[in-house]
């Protein structure tokens, strides 16, 4: 932590042209800045701080209980988050390229996670630990209103898959899926899908042998 304030300071008193040499870093810091506009020096700051990883497919990114100390870029693969409800593995989300795969709860109030995350294809993400996002919180306002924009993206998103299966049908909500997130239903098993949509597999089956 020490070494980044230091480089932090080194950065605000010199002149530089930053040039991000992995193009994976370049392009997180692309769709962020589509949010709001991030000055060099924060883009520095974050491309030192990311941190690859290369899960393989059937990793445990995160098992429920512990809690969530990164924030993962998915720049490659397939992942999910699940939870176990009578005994039963339901999805609660997927993840794949340009998404974020992290379980928001646990990671913004550090508290034990209900869900887990599992990879479902060899993957490539890109992760900041929660003391550093912290760090940029506090040292450029952009990041302060990205993450009040990321946040009501996700709260807009977790509102409508709620309103789904209070409005929805069975057959509406697959259908939305399948045009939404065509590739999707393409990666996921049925398991997963039928359990994301709140219906049984055999369900899903009928659906599918309809459309």
């Amino acid at each position: 932590m020490l070494i980044l304030f230091i480089n932090l300071m080194h950065r605000q008193i010199t002149s530089y042209r930053l040039v991000i040499q992995d193009k994976n870093v370049q392009s997180i810091i692309d769709r962020l800045n589509a949010y709001v506009k991030i000055s060099d020096p924060a883009k520095e700051l974050l491309a030192e701080i990311l941190i690859q990883i290369q899960p393989k497919r059937g990793t445990r990114l995160l098992k429920e209980g512990e809690i969530c100390k990164h924030l993962y870029f998915m720049t490659k693969g397939f992942a999910r988050g699940y939870f176990y409800q009578n005994g039963k593995d339901i999805t609660s989300w997927f993840a794949m390229e340009n998404d974020i795969s992290t379980p928001f709860y646990s990671f913004v109030s550090q508290m034990p996670s209900y869900e887990s995350v599992e990879i479902l294809e060899d993957s490539v993400l890109y992760s900041i630990r929660y003391e550093n996002l912290q760090l940029l919180y506090r040292q450029f306002p952009e990041f302060n209103i990205m993450g009040r924009i990321l946040t009501e993206k996700y709260y807009v998103e977790l509102m409508a898959r709620t309103m789904s299966f209070q409005f929805q049908t069975a057959s509406e909500r697959y259908h939305e899926l399948s045009s939404q997130q065509p590739t999707l239903l393409q990666r996921a098993p049925l398991g997963h899908i039928a359990s994301y949509l709140g219906i049984s597999q055999e369900t899903l089956s009928r659906i599918r042998t309809k459309a």
